[in-house]
């Protein structure tokens, strides 16, 4: 599925599920929301913090489709055409970053 495709299949869950939109104030708080839960996971599953019983069954999968679900929200609502800017995105990318992360000797 490319992004396109996402963003109408969110459009009509919301048409035929969700009654409307939240206001974009409303999914920006949600969006904050589902970025501290996939915070939460990965500071405790991956980092130095121990994990707590409740939250080892969470699934590191469906928070990372929250906050993608939530970030379609706010694409549709205020008309942006998250493919074109992705492409754009990763292109810009391409070229500006093409040797930079290769000639990081951070990284080596």
């Amino acid at each position: 599925m490319n992004i396109q495709n996402a963003q109408k299949e969110v459009d009509e869950w919301i048409k035929n599920h969700g009654v409307r939109y939240f206001n974009e104030l409303t999914n920006m708080a949600q969006l904050t929301e589902e970025v501290g839960e996939v915070a939460r996971i990965i500071a405790r599953r991956y980092g130095e913090q121990s994990e707590k019983e409740s939250d080892k069954d969470k699934d590191l999968g469906e928070e990372l489709a929250d906050v993608l679900f939530v970030v379609l929200c706010l694409a549709n609502q205020t008309e942006v055409d998250l493919q074109a800017a992705f492409d754009k995105r990763m292109d810009k990318k391409g070229k500006r970053d093409h040797d930079r992360h290769h000639n990081n000797e951070k990284l080596k």
